[in-house]
């Protein structure tokens, strides 16, 4: 990786984040060949949702352990884009991977997950149901009034959309429905893994893993997670290296969970992964704000805003990187 600038070398700017991608490749293969060998499993099990994330962890596992050894599931639901279903097919076909689909749908039906999050919904919007779709969408973090609060987007079935402020337990009861997708997902990978004596690989990158952006026993849930340590712009980097099929990598970052289409950023991060990781980068290495506004096209202000909505994510989501905690240590077992 590129150092940042100091006097005497080049201004901070994206190249900062530039990888030597062929000796990355070797790094992570490396590395979860000795994880396997440590946790004595023979093969890798992940989730294929047609997003850039999972897509270069699926070739990085084909690398380590070849094709043969990696087991990629497709898990559609109710919400999903028919396009990630598509893509995800595209993904295990160019790397010879055997995959199936394991359609949630009729068992987030039979949990309640579907309707608990339509009563939520219509406590604002009684006429909510059947034909109408939702997302949430979050509060710039640029408007600079210290807080980051979440609005429900609805849509009638005369495709007009509404945007309201969510009281507290609203926004709460949706999200507890939703969550349900994602631990339904990591339920089933750990099925496949346990019957093939395989470990379970997550797909979060840097920025991912640093602001909390994953549910806790849900999609943050894995034995390995061997792209958490790099930034998204060098996810994407990886993938052209690694061969991903150019409309992945073409394809906006979405999250795929809600009824309407959402993006990342107005779900999450509130800026494009690119600028973000500058920021990210930026305040992890002490850069000033004028230099990174700079490199990140935003004002010296806007970059403090950003820092400062990062390091409030990170105590909000503190605890999602948190094990069970223990009264007493239990030394013989301890990690």
């Amino acid at each position: 990786m590129t150092l940042p600038a100091t006097p005497g070398r080049p201004a901070f700017s994206p190249a900062a984040l530039t990888l030597d991608n062929a000796a990355e490749t070797d790094r992570i293969v490396a590395g979860l060949r000795e994880q396997l060998r440590a946790m004595r499993k023979r093969g890798l099990v992940l989730g294929l949702s047609g997003g850039i994330d999972s897509s270069v962890c699926a070739a990085l596992a084909a690398r380590a352990v070849g094709a043969k050894n990696v087991f990629c599931l497709f898990m559609p639901e109710n919400d999903s884009d028919p396009e990630s279903l598509r893509l995800g097919r595209l993904v295990a076909e160019s790397f010879g991977i055997e995959a199936i689909v394991e359609d949630i749908g009729p068992t987030l039906r039979a949990m309640g997950c579907y309707n608990r999050r339509d009563a939520f919904i219509r406590e604002l919007v009684p006429d909510y149901g059947p034909g109408w779709a939702s997302k949430i969408v979050i509060a710039n973090s640029l408007a600079g009034d210290g807080y980051n609060i979440s609005s429900l987007v609805v849509q009638d079935l005369e495709g007009r959309q509404t945007k309201l402020r969510m009281p507290p337990a609203v926004y709460l009861g949706i999200v507890a429905a939703t969550n349900m997708k994602q631990r339904t997902r990591k339920q089933i990978e750990y099925y496949h893994a346990d019957r093939l004596n395989f470990a379970v690989l997550g797909t979060p990158n840097r920025l991912e893993y640093d602001q909390g952006f994953f549910v806790k026993n849900g999609d943050g849930a894995a034995d390995v997670k061997p792209i958490a340590h790099l930034y998204k712009s060098q996810v994407y980097a990886l993938a052209a290296h690694l061969g991903i099929p150019e409309e992945i990598r073409l394809r906006p970052p979405t999250t795929d969970t809600y009824s309407l289409a959402q993006t990342q950023e107005e779900f999450y991060f509130s800026l494009p992964y690119d600028r973000m990781d500058l920021c990210l980068f930026g305040l992890n290495n002490g850069l000033p704000a004028e230099e990174v506004a700079a490199a990140a096209k935003l004002s010296a202000v806007e970059v403090e805003r950003v820092f400062a909505d990062i390091a409030a994510k990170r105590r909000a989501t503190r605890y999602l990187h948190l094990g069970p905690q223990l009264v007493g240590p239990v030394a013989e077992v301890a990690g």
